[in-house]
This record gives structure tokens, C-alpha cells and sequence, in this order.
């Protein structure tokens, strides 16, 4: 049986506006890490991987680095302290870069890219607008998926201006978070089934 392996990297912002829905937000994240490690045992020709990103202007921090699904301990994944800025575009590009580091040696690998903040760009340091868009822009056609979650902006501008197609707004509530993450998981089970059924994954992912 060939197996594909499936790279799960979230990328969350931890500024200080974030601290409002900090609790939902763990709740919420805890859930979805059991569902992709549920997902495995039902499609057992996918090995996942977790990569888990939080980040401000205090750093960006790799919480979870790579680790297969099947190791994960949930009672340990998230330390999540929301305060400072919001250094989106280094936080993207440097996440980003770092798993593609790692997958040069895997022939059959998807990537999908989870990124959620509640705030624009405000401090990034080592990356512009243009070199988000033009790595988004390279990495898509080699089977890479990314979406873009946001709330409390015009998130549809800031998605597309991105060279992302995959967004959704939610409401920074602890029902809006809810919702959020119930709209998700269906979301990553249909991903996670299109790629088992060898169907192009990288878009419609929230329809």
C-alpha cells in the first residue's frame, strides 16, 4: 500500500487581541487534533503529521514540530498566552519554510495549511505582503492547501490579496469559535477524503 503523508500545519495567532476567546480557542484546537488523529485509523494508507505554530511580536513559537499524529499527548499540546503584536507575514513565511524544508526527502506528501488570527499585519520583521504571496503562490500547484480564518477585518480582501481562496469569517465569540472549528473538522474530513480518493484537495475546502 502506498502511503501519502499528510502534514497538518496550524498557524494561530497569540496576540494580545486573541485573549477574549482564549479558552474556546484551546477547547476548539484540542478537538480538531483528536478528529486528524481519528482520521488516520480510518484511512490507514495516510500518515499524518502535526506542525503547530503560535506567534506575536515576543516570537514564533514551535509548539509542536513535525510530530506524527499518532504521539500526540493532548493534555500537553497547548500553552496559548495571548499578548502583543501581530507579526502575521513573518509568522506565515517562516512556518511555511520550515516544513518545506523538511518534506525535500518525500515523494507523496500533501500539506495543509491552517492559519487563524483575529488582526492584520502589525510587526512583521524579515517578511513583506510580497513574499507571502509570491511562496503561496509557488507552493500551491505541488500539493499544497492553505486556508486563511480570520476575524474583526475584511478577511475576503486580505485571503485573496494573499493568493488564497480558502477563507472563513468568524465571530470572535465563544459560540462564533465553536461554530468555527464544528465547520473545520467537516472540512478537514472532506479534505482528508478527497486526497483517499486521489481528488484535487486545494480548493472549495469550506464549501
Amino acid at each position: 500500500m502506498k502511503t501519502t503523508t499528510v502534514i497538518n500545519l496550524i498557524i494561530l495567532d497569540e496576540s494580545g487581541s486573541m485573549n477574549s476567546i482564549k479558552n474556546p480557542i484551546i477547547e476548539g484546537l484540542n478537538g480538531l487534533m483528536k478528529t486528524i488523529k481519528a482520521t488516520e485509523n480510518e484511512f490507514p494508507e495516510q500518515f499524518h503529521r502535526i506542525s503547530f505554530v503560535t506567534f506575536n511580536s515576543n516570537g514564533i513559537n514551535n509548539r509542536i514540530d513535525f510530530m506524527p499524529v499518532r504521539d500526540l499527548e493532548f493534555d500537553e499540546v497547548i500553552d496559548y498566552q495571548p499578548n502583543a503584536r501581530t507579526p502575521l507575514y513573518d509568522a506565515i513565511c517562516m512556518s511555511v519554510l520550515r516544513v518545506k524544508s523538511m518534506l525535500e526527502k518525500l515523494e507523496d506528501a500533501r500539506v495543509l495549511v491552517t492559519i487563524l488570527t483575529d488582526g492584520l499585519e502589525n510587526d512583521s520583521k524579515e517578511f513583506k505582503h510580497k513574499h507571502v504571496k509570491k511562496l503561496i503562490s509557488q507552493l500551491k500547484p505541488k500539493g499544497w492547501t492553505f486556508t486563511f480564518i480570520g476575524a474583526d477585518f475584511d478577511v475576503m480582501k486580505v485571503s485573496k490579496d494573499i493568493r488564497i481562496v480558502n477563507y472563513y469569517v468568524f465571530e470572535k465569540t465563544e459560540e462564533g469559535v465553536s461554530q468555527l472549528f464544528d465547520k473545520e473538522v467537516i472540512a478537514r474530513k472532506q479534505y482528508i477524503k478527497k486526497i483517499h480518493e486521489g481528488k484535487d484537495a486545494s480548493e472549495n475546502y469550506f464549501d
